[in-house]
């Protein structure tokens, strides 16, 4: 796969096939980002479009950061630009949950999962809930959950784009991650 900063180097220099292979790198996660911030999918799609219309105009304004950052930042300032006002969420005042480090990644991984047909299937079923589980929390915390552990931006980056402090974003994140595993444990009790 070509690199990045090859491509955006392209892209500055006017190559239209770099914008191509941009917008194929990087159109489905900026859907899903834009879904967690406008309900509406049109508008969703809306904003993304907005997002692409925006780095053709301002490509060499994006050296100040991380080019994913960049174009990450562009999306979410379109979507909250087409949608109703952010609902806040209060940040949760309680100790950080001992799974996951300072720095909101898991102290001990998950253990792999082996490669037999069973697991595979009983994953893609786990899959399927995660997502309808992560489509029923808050704003925030559905933004901060699909930023660290979907797009794998980093604490910092995350902090950033969403205008939280580190403090706050580890707690929307420590939030969000307990409501999805507390779903799954009562989906596994009920059977």
């Amino acid at each position: 796969m070509t690199d990045e900063h090859a491509l955006v180097a392209r892209l500055r220099a006017g190559d239209e096939e770099a914008f191509v292979l941009l917008v194929r790198r990087y159109q489905a996660r900026l859907l899903r980002l834009a879904r967690t911030v406008v309900a509406d999918g049109a508008a969703a799609e809306q904003a993304v479009r907005d997002t692409w219309l925006a780095v053709v105009g301002g490509v060499g304004r994006s050296e100040r950061s991380a080019f994913t950052t960049w174009l990450f930042h562009l999306l979410l300032v379109r979507a909250r630009t087409a949608s109703d006002p952010v609902r806040r969420v209060a940040v949760p005042d309680r100790a950080t949950d001992d799974r996951f480090d300072a720095s909101g990644a898991w102290s001990t991984p998950p253990v792999p999962w082996v490669e037999r047909i069973d697991d595979r299937l009983a994953a893609d079923k786990l899959a399927v809930r995660v997502h309808e589980i992560l489509a029923t929390l808050p704003d925030p915390e559905r933004q901060v959950v699909v930023l660290r552990d979907v797009e794998g931006l980093t604490a910092d980056d995350v902090s950033e784009l969403l205008g939280l402090t580190d403090d706050g974003q580890r707690a929307l994140l420590d939030g969000a991650r307990e409501r999805i595993r507390h779903q799954l444990a009562v989906d596994l009790e009920q059977g």
